[in-house]
């Protein structure tokens, strides 16, 4: 079932990881995508390759989502291509982890912009053109890590955390112009960063997970379909947390 057919939707950060499985999960359910990627080349022309064999409309566009000007830019070029999009999904971000004590204040700043301020701009600049048609959703990525914390990762968690807020208020700003405001809180993921570290490390985490099982690429993908498509038509404002039970 086709459940995004006919819709376009902007991913950032789509190139890798759980960017580009959610591409992937959504070209699937019919949706056309525009994605954005920074400094991932090969990756961008792989993964537009492979969402071309779903039969809809792709591209992908070097544009950085923390400069507001790349962002107003990149939604008037995705408009020029495409003529309109109905789903926004901020998913671009980094890491920089250290203890407070011995963390730069360059990595805090980086994270915050990458982040944070990613999600203000591209937010911004695609307000007007879903309040014009009094429709859209907005879906951002944060993490568990943003509701509990974790030591090591105060930049991290309190750009993920930042979201959160952002979110809500968003979801209170645009909500009569139904406009829906959601977040995805991931908890631990498998990807190609976590295969790299020790069977031991691992089992421990998937144990303390009520699942017992850490999460993939796909169950963040499905949670945006739920959310980007009209199945959650009634929802906005609200943290899914996709992490197996862990903050239970």
């Amino acid at each position: 079932m086709e459940l995004l057919k006919n819709k376009t939707t902007i991913i950032t950060g789509a190139s890798r990881g759980i960017g580009r499985g959610i591409s992937l999960i959504l070209a699937k359910n019919g949706s056309n995508i525009a994605f954005t990627y920074m400094s991932s080349e090969n990756e961008a022309i792989s993964l537009e390759s492979e969402l071309k064999n779903y039969n809809v409309k792709v591209k992908k566009y070097n544009s950085d989502a923390s400069d507001f000007k790349q962002s107003e830019k990149l939604i008037s070029e995705i408009i020029d291509d495409f003529g309109d999009f109905d789903i926004l999904i901020n998913n671009a971000g980094i890491t920089k982890d250290n203890l407070l004590m011995r963390m730069d204040e360059k990595d805090f700043d980086n994270v915050i912009r990458v982040n944070l301020k990613s999600v203000f701009n591209m937010s911004k600049s695609v307000q007007r053109h879903f309040l014009k048609k009094r429709n859209g959703s907005i879906i951002h990525i944060s993490s568990v890590v943003g509701l509990k914390g974790n030591a090591g990762q105060t930049n991290y968690a309190a750009s993920k955390a930042g979201i959160i807020g952002f979110s809500k208020s968003l979801a209170l700003e645009l909500g009569s112009r139904n406009i829906r405001s959601n977040v995805i809180a991931p908890g631990f993921i498998e990807t190609e960063m976590t295969s790299n570290l020790d069977e031991n490390v691992l089992m421990g985490w998937r144990n303390s997970i009520p699942l017992k099982r850490g999460g993939t690429v796909s169950d963040v993908a499905n949670a945006c379909v739920f959310l980007a498509s009209d199945l959650s038509e009634y929802i906005t404002g609200q943290v899914l947390q996709v992490d197996g039970g862990m903050l239970t």
